[in-house]
């Protein structure tokens, strides 16, 4: 049972590594769930001291995720319109089959969207895309930072058990 909750945990831990790029899925709280898992095998002890700072982190990430890219778009004087822009484009960006989709995707799609919001200032349009644009890259950087942070701490704890996990098998 233990291994199968190690698989369950690390497959957690890479759709959390996802979870940082798609707006749908929260990269850092799915990373969080793959460690919960791995914690509640028997061969690792439960370490609730790790558990709750690891939550915390990743639920002030989840929360700053939904505050970041609106501090962007505002501080270039963008709109509601241009950061939902962002999140289509990004989505539409990361179905494309551009590699670097999802980043030219979101800058055009806050583009569209404040083209939109005010169709007769493109220049304020460009200049509150490129807002919206840098305040999901920092966003996104931090979640994908986080969550590889998690799958680490994953593996090191993992490999600090392994024996544990091979005596259980045989």
């Amino acid at each position: 049972m233990d291994i199968l909750l190690l698989i369950l945990g690390l497959l957690i831990m890479i759709l959390g590594l996802v979870g940082s790029f798609l707006p749908v899925l929260p990269g850092p709280l799915t990373g969080w769930l793959g460690l919960l898992i791995l914690h509640l095998t028997e061969t690792v002890p439960v370490n609730y001291t790790f558990l709750g700072i690891t939550l915390g982190v990743a639920l002030l990430i989840w929360i700053l995720d939904y505050i970041i890219p609106a501090m962007g778009t505002k501080k270039f004087g963008g709109s509601k319109y241009g950061a939902i822009g962002t999140t289509l484009g990004l989505i539409i960006g990361l179905l494309s089959p551009i590699p670097a989709g999802f980043i030219i995707g979101a800058f055009v799609g806050a583009f569209v969207g404040e083209i939109m919001h005010d169709s007769n200032d493109v220049s304020r349009a460009i200049k509150a895309s490129f807002g919206s644009f840098l305040g999901f890259i920092a966003s996104t950087t931090i979640k994908f930072t986080v969550s590889l942070i998690f799958l680490v701490l994953f593996i090191y704890k993992t490999t600090t058990y392994w024996n544990l996990f091979i005596d259980g098998v045989t």
